[in-house]
């Protein structure tokens, strides 16, 4: 088994960003936590003769842990919780949304709905009625918690959404005001995905200012408190140097063992699948103030920061959202992926209302290369259409093993290989390759063709897309067009002793392009006008500094992941600890402007 790594990196899973705020701003602990919103409330108290206080809560809350930890230890007056009291039934707001759902198991529309389209009028106005007749210290709690009235504490409670992912695997929450019981974890996800999700977001995103503290409940029984001003700052600052978010792992059906041994992950788990090192739509952000530390979701910030975060361009065309997305694919004594195609744009946006698709690219990180690992990319010349669909259909019918060895291109693969797919591209990765895949991040828009006629880890058929992907699938990416525009298009930019550059993709359709360095000394980099997100695929440990000493310096790691935002501006990445004097490498990843 010919590895090219041979030891275990330093690789850090829980990353910190020390944050600089001047005084107390974070308290650990209901107890803690109690006590400060409870003498904020009587401060208050002292001058009125109401308070309210509003616990705005994201998606996946705990509120049986909420009710007994915190509410009941303040000892309100009167509580009213808003998922129940304000809001229409959860047939009303499942009649209103369930046709953009659609019957598919995975894919759906983008919901357009902001939490005041799905408010019962007179349950509000009722609800207004008992906060305004009460006194002493009334706490709103739930979903858009400062609907009924400006409250006089806004507390933000927020989690992670890997956090909430964990929670309906594990049966401990549901889904948002919807009627229908999922007993399929896919549309649990799906209906967070295009619905809830994506409402929570348009609230928090227009409240940030209101904030005066935000409350982490990711852990349970064991919550984090900062005010609001903390909280902002926070993200102001993560927004000018760079940082990384804290990965989480996943196994699956596939999965392989390379990340189990050289990350150092849990031996006790069969394998694993996915790491997902820079997707903020699921990742969170460890900041720590003052040796506490709290944990807040990554897309805090990217709704937040866009323009500082992503740079004005691209913030101009994406929006509050990420659209450079870098995680792991772990086959190393592993299975196939799925044999599968990701939507042109037009068909995505026809279809599904997004506004850009996944456009991806394979850098093999790793491969046993004495075992012939493959990357399945293109059409063979010649195949047809029509024979390669009904092939797919027979075999997912369970006729036959479909043969993708016959209709697709198989690219034997090594180490630091970059394999190029465009949307419409037939491709998966064979087993045997540890793959860094880096792609635009349109959340789960992916069409499985065939999958060698396996289960998932739940015992259920995976979903298959043979029908959206009769529509998607481009022919013309044939053996000779696959080979002269996916295959290791490396060309140079610049070279010295010391330092090479050259562009390593995406293709001229794709709007990411890359750029590796290998390098042995200091190389200066600059923003220029795009957000960088960037991999250590060579070498044990670099650093990434300020020319002008504007931001902290920041160690990374073999294999990890760090952002760069945009208005960062120029940085230096240079050798460090283990690897000074030793040429390491990065691929670089940014928006093509």
């Amino acid at each position: 088994m010919q590895s090219s790594v041979k030891k275990m990196s330093s690789y850090d899973r829980y990353p910190k960003t020390r944050i600089d705020f001047e005084g107390e701003a974070a308290w650990k602990g209901y107890g803690r936590i109690g006590e400060i919103l409870r003498d904020r409330s009587r401060s208050l108290l002292e001058t009125r003769e109401r308070v309210v206080a509003a616990i705005d809560c994201y998606p996946g809350m705990n509120y049986g842990e909420l009710e007994q930890e915190l509410i009941k230890r303040l000892d309100p007056s009167l509580s009213i919780f808003t998922d129940e009291e304000i809001f229409l039934s959860k047939e009303a707001v499942t009649s209103r949304v369930i046709g953009r759902l659609t019957d598919d198991r995975v894919f759906g529309q983008m919901c357009l709905e902001t939490y005041g389209d799905l408010v019962d009028e007179e349950k509000l106005k009722s609800a207004a009625r008992l906060v305004s007749s009460a006194k002493g210290l009334v706490i709103v709690y739930g979903a858009a918690a400062n609907l009924i009235v400006k409250p006089d504490i806004h507390i933000y409670a927020d989690l992670a959404r890997w956090e909430i992912q964990g929670r309906l695997r594990r049966n401990e929450t549901g889904s948002w005001k919807s009627s229908v019981s999922f007993d399929d974890i896919l549309q649990r996800y799906k209906w967070g995905y295009f619905f809830e999700w994506r409402v929570a977001d348009r609230h928090k995103r227009r409240h940030f200012s209101d904030f005066d503290f935000v409350l982490d409940t990711n852990r349970k029984g064991s919550p984090v408190m900062i005010t609001g001003d903390a909280f902002r700052y926070s993200l102001s600052h993560l927004s000018k140097r760079p940082f990384r978010l804290v990965p989480f792992f996943d196994p699956g059906v596939w999965g392989g063992q390379w990340m189990k041994k050289v990350l150092g992950l849990d031996e006790g788990e069969p394998n694993y699948a996915w790491c997902f090192d820079c997707v903020p739509e699921e990742n969170s952000m460890l900041l720590d103030l003052g040796g506490t530390v709290i944990e807040l979701p990554a897309m805090d910030l990217v709704l937040y920061e866009p323009i500082k975060l992503l740079g004005e361009r691209v913030a101009a065309r994406f929006g509050h959202e990420f659209p450079i997305r870098f995680d792991f694919l772990d086959t190393m004594d592993g299975q196939n992926l799925s044999l599968q195609v990701h939507p042109t744009v037009e068909y995505i946006q026809d279809k599904f209302g997004m506004h850009y698709t996944q456009e991806e690219s394979y850098y093999i990180l790793d491969a046993y290369e004495d075992r012939d690992p493959l990357v399945y990319l293109g059409v063979k010349t010649g195949t047809d259409k029509d024979e390669f669909f009904s092939e797919l259909e027979k075999a997912q019918a369970g006729g036959h093993d479909f043969m993708a060895d016959k209709y697709a291109n198989t690219i034997r693969v090594k180490k630091h290989d970059h394999l190029l797919i465009p949307p419409g591209t037939v491709h998966c990765s064979g087993r045997d390759t540890m793959v860094l895949e880096i792609s635009s991040t349109p959340f789960i828009f992916t069409f499985k063709l065939w999958d060698w006629g396996r289960l998932g880890t739940d015992g259920k058929p995976r979903p298959i897309n043979i029908g959206h992907g009769r529509e998607v699938v481009k022919m013309e990416r044939d053996t000779e067009w696959v080979e002269r525009n996916l295959v290791n298009r490396v060309t140079s930019l610049h070279e010295e002793e010391g330092w090479r550059s050259e562009r390593t993709g995406l293709h001229e359709l794709q709007f990411i392009e890359t750029v590796r360095d290998w390098f042995s000394k200091p190389v200066r980099h600059d923003t220029e006008g795009s957000v960088n997100v960037l991999n250590l695929v060579e070498g044990e440990e670099a650093i990434v500094e300020s020319p002008d000493g504007s931001f902290e310096p920041l160690v990374v790691h073999y294999a990890e992941t760090f952002v760069i935002p945009e208005s960062a501006g120029k940085y230096v990445i240079r050798p460090y600890g283990a690897s000074e004097g030793r040429e390491i490498a990065t691929i670089k990843a940014r928006v093509r402007l």
